[in-house]
């Protein structure tokens, strides 16, 4: 096995066990987390992509599939379907999940506020 791809996987396990381990994840706080952390780069409406792609119906989708919007090749070759265990892995740590990736975060996400922003990104919403 590759060494990044065993850093990989120990990450997303340590992320799974981490949420395991916190409370359920607030959808109301998550709004907050979400409009002081990654409204700035991603929307939540459909087909509107700023420096982040659009996170509308992200859950289930395959990385680097948002039609317009200019992934890097590391994203587009992940292979990632985006789940709330690979999300919270990557936005523990972008660059160990996905190196070579473009996002960045001002600063990191403690495992209480990736739990709430999961929830609240998994809310359907209308087209």
């Amino acid at each position: 096995m590759q060494p990044h791809r065993s850093a990989l996987i120990l990450l997303a396990l340590n992320a799974g066990i981490a949420l395991a381990h916190a409370a359920p994840g607030d959808a109301g706080r998550g709004a907050g987390v979400f409009d002081s952390q990654c409204a700035e780069c991603h929307s939540l409406k459909e087909g509107k992509n700023k420096k982040g792609p659009s996170l509308f119906a992200s859950f289930g989708r395959k990385a680097g599939t948002v039609a317009d919007f200019v992934y890097s090749e590391p994203m587009k070759q992940s292979g990632i379907v985006w789940t709330a265990d690979r999300l919270a892995a990557y936005l523990a740590s972008p660059k160990t999940v996905v190196p070579g990736g473009k996002m960045k975060l001002d600063e990191p996400i403690n495992q209480q506020d990736i739990a709430d922003v999961i929830a609240f990104l998994a809310i359907p919403r209308a087209h």
